[in-house]
């Protein structure tokens, strides 16, 4: 059965897998309007920096398609708004939005906007993944024959149009022959790497082993892991990456144990007006995130909470930036851009 895809447009609708259902159903959440994409973001029922703009892409789409020729504009504006207010730290969320209304400023008339926006969003959705296939071609180029693997959050074909960042890297490694395993981290507090990673890595018939984030060290020690490769949210010029919580922790640990660690990008998801990772905004998001699992409280209730959903990691715990421009490697002043 062929892995299904996380964004679908048909007949004028948004169609969003489900990503809180995965791993126990599949289900497509009917976008028709931008309030629609804008509540699917802010949610995770659709996440993953690149298909977050994607989707946000689609939702202007939307906007234009349920305006008029006399208020596009006053419309356009207003649901650019509401969709770059859902998710503070992906940058690729603003970088869509950006390209999306520059797209209608080119034309005047009202169906020539609609025209172009769906033709805009279209291209966002071929450049995402023509860009992941360029990412895992390089990527797979990094790793040794015997590729062992540690990952963190998804970074795959449900955070992105297809394919993926960080598990395009292990998909284009399998496909060149490499013979590879993935140890791939549960990712609390709401399990993305026990609940996607894990289930997309098994559809796609590649061998994981999921286990919880505090065993990232023992696994390590145990030789069980020669490359971590991570995906990213937003990177500053310097290099410093935001991605999931956690990614910072990890990096440390590839460190001291001299494991290289990489992440895995487009370079819409590379910020050059930031210097450093010190002026990323960190998202935090709901206690409940974090004292619920599935539903079922697991804390005291009145427990104080701290959620925040990304760390950064400085440039120099990075051995490499792969893009689809190619690899970079530590400083990355000057080569990013």
């Amino acid at each position: 059965m062929a892995r299904p895809h996380t964004i679908n447009w048909q007949d004028n609708k948004l169609y969003l897998l489900d990503q809180r259902k995965l791993p126990i159903s599949v289900e497509y959440k009917c976008c028709e309007t931008a309030e629609d994409v804008a509540d699917a973001i802010k949610s995770l029922l659709v996440r993953g920096a690149p298909a977050i703009g994607a989707a946000a892409a689609y939702g202007l789409v939307l906007a234009a398609l349920k305006s008029t020729p006399e208020t596009i504009r006053e419309d356009l504006n207003r649901a650019a708004n509401l969709l770059a207010g859902t998710r503070p730290t992906a940058v690729n969320l603003f970088w869509a939005i950006e390209k999306m209304m520059a797209a209608a400023a080119e034309e005047a008339e009202y169906s020539a906007i609609c025209r172009r926006l769906q033709q805009k969003a279209d291209e966002i959705m071929e450049l995402d993944v023509e860009s992941n296939r360029a990412i895992g071609r390089f990527g797979a180029e990094l790793l040794p024959d015997d590729a062992r693997i540690m990952t963190i959050c998804n970074a795959g074909a449900l955070a992105t149009a297809d394919y993926g960042t960080a598990l395009g890297v292990i998909r284009a490694a399998k496909e060149a022959g490499k013979h590879v395993t993935v140890y791939a981290l549960e990712t609390r507090p709401v399990l993305q790497g026990a609940r996607l990673t894990a289930w997309e890595l098994m559809e796609d018939g590649i061998d994981v082993t999921l286990i919880c984030d505090n065993m990232a060290g023992a696994v390590m020690a145990e030789g069980k892991v020669n490359a971590v490769i991570a995906g990213a949210d937003r990177i500053a010029a310097n290099g410093d990456t935001a991605n999931k919580i956690g990614t910072y922790s990890l990096a440390i640990l590839a460190n001291w144990h001299q494991i290289p660690f990489y992440i895995a990008a487009p370079t819409s998801t590379i910020d050059l007006q930031i210097k450093t990772g010190k002026e990323i905004v960190i998202e935090e998001r709901a206690a409940e995130e974090v004292t619920h699992i599935a539903g079922h409280r697991i804390a005291p209730t009145g427990v104080k909470v701290y959620n925040p959903a990304f760390d950064v990691t400085p440039a120099k715990l990075i051995s490499a930036i792969i893009t689809e421009r190619g690899v970079f490697e530590f400083p990355y002043e000057g080569k990013l851009g």
